[in-house]
């Protein structure tokens, strides 16, 4: 029988992300992050995946989208939500590791 994934409820999030690259930021432990821009019908999401990303590598293909809204970087406020380098704040939607990889969904507030 197939095992099902593990997945685990993270409280613990990188303290700062900074855009390293093309769709790519870097916490402060070096790790990377790709990131998705995700519109929900008004509500701006984004997806960050941590992966271990090569300087080599091209990163993702960017949208208009993602170049008019994505900032430079991210900075925990409170523990449950960002600061962004553009001064609004997104809440952590869920913070998840499963298996081996950490995903994390930020919601840019609308009254930022």
């Amino acid at each position: 029988m197939a095992e099902l994934p593990s997945i685990v409820h993270l409280i613990s999030h990188p303290m700062y992300l900074s855009i390293c690259g093309p769709s790519v930021y870097e916490d402060e432990n070096q790790r990377t992050w790709l990131h998705h821009v995700m519109d929900t019908g008004g509500h701006i999401q984004v997806q960050l995946c941590q992966v271990d990303y090569h300087s080599g590598h091209n990163g993702l293909p960017t949208s208009p989208l993602t170049s008019s809204t994505m900032p430079s970087w991210w900075t925990i406020h409170l523990h449950s939500r960002y600061l962004d380098s553009m001064d609004r704040f997104w809440r952590i939607m869920h913070h998840i590791k499963k298996d081996d990889m950490e995903e994390m969904i930020l919601e840019l507030m609308h009254d930022s």
